[in-house]
């Protein structure tokens, strides 16, 4: 006699099936499909009993069914255009990652991550945002003529920006949906706290000037010091040993600089492995402030460092929320409207 499945041998109970649901629920079949699959025209009291049958039977929908019903599939992507390598050992990547994925799981969405390692992987992620996989995309850590957010445009693809749009024509473009932090006045602060405590010539280690993040942190420098001296500007790659480089850099050109506003905590911990090296006292000799607040950097570094706070993981959230609002909208496509996150300064004892 044939054997029977493990799990009837076992007396496991039947998968409850949706024609299980509608006969508690005392409904049509059809009005629980509408209910369990997020659709509409159902009345309150009936949606209310086939949910608490839902709930009583432990019955999961059918993912196929609810996207023939709803024409959503429930999954977002999340496209960062910098390496695995940079993603997952730069704690401000987590942060962001980590403030999206909980705004989506709370709306029942999957986040589905896709990275630009290199140029022919701009054809892969193109392929799959075209091929109906997903709702909507989150674009974040963009680079000048990124082509990602024309892309998601031609296929119709619903998007989000993290950080301000900076190609030709984004400021005109009431389409665009970004989320941002005010670094231009976060770099003020942090150069005007300096100031304040007698500092004088004072450097800036940048970001990669091909992202507007490292180009409003810059112009809010020159705002306080309009007539700088170039010498004191040495670009970086927002990690620690950039930081670290830019900061060789600073002091061969200008050993006698007494502050230094780093625009990344990542790129500040290098700059102070580097004042050690060269018998730089922080911050009697050099004072030192970064930006992003990153918790496992910035109260981590010798001495702790004086920072300019954003709040990243928020920032995540408020890109997914938006996202979320204008997918819930699609006849209102103009509702969302961009976000700028205030920055503050964090006094520790580097500066």
């Amino acid at each position: 006699m044939a054997q029977q499945p493990e799990a009837q041998q076992a007396g496991a109970l039947p998968r409850p099936t949706l024609e299980s649901v509608a006969e508690r629920a005392g409904v049509s079949r059809a009005t629980a499909s509408r209910v369990v699959n997020g659709g509409t025209g159902v009345r309150e009291a009936l949606r209310e009993k086939v949910q608490r049958a839902v709930d009583e039977l432990g019955y999961a929908p059918n993912l196929a069914a609810r996207t023939l019903v709803t024409r959503r599939n429930h999954a977002i992507a999340v496209v960062v255009a910098e390496p695995e390598s940079r993603l997952f050992s730069d704690p401000f990547f987590a942060q962001h990652l980590r403030g999206i994925s909980r705004e989506l799981s709370a709306a029942d969405n999957q986040m589905v991550l896709l990275l630009i390692e290199a140029q022919q992987d701009y054809e892969r992620v193109g392929r799959y945002l075209a091929g109906g996989h997903v709702d909507g995309a989150l674009l974040f850590s963009l680079h000048r003529s990124d082509p990602l957010p024309e892309m998601a445009r031609r296929v119709g693809l619903p998007t989000v920006i993290g950080g301000r749009p900076g190609w030709p024509g984004a400021e005109s473009d009431r389409e665009l949906v970004y989320v941002d932090s005010d670094n231009r006045g976060g770099a003020r602060m942090a150069v005007q706290h300096l100031r304040s405590l007698g500092r004088t010539r004072i450097a800036t280690i940048t970001g990669p000037l091909d992202q507007t993040s490292s180009t409003d942190r810059l112009d809010g420098y020159r705002d306080l010091i309009p007539d700088g001296d170039p010498a004191l500007i040495a670009e970086g790659d927002f990690t620690p040993d950039g930081g670290g480089r830019a900061m060789a850099e600073l002091l061969a050109r200008r050993p006698d600089l007494d502050a230094v506003f780093a625009a990344s905590d990542a790129m500040a911990s290098g700059a102070l492995r580097v004042l050690r090296t060269h018998g730089r006292r922080v911050p009697e000799d050099v004072a030192i402030v970064g930006f992003d607040d990153v918790e496992s950097i910035a109260a981590w570094t010798e001495p702790p460092l004086t920072t300019v706070r954003q709040d990243i993981e928020e920032m995540g959230r408020l890109m997914a929320r938006l996202l979320l609002r204008r997918l819930a909208s699609p006849a209102q496509p103009l509702a969302p409207t961009s976000v700028i996150t205030p920055t503050r300064l964090v006094r520790r004892e580097s500066a």
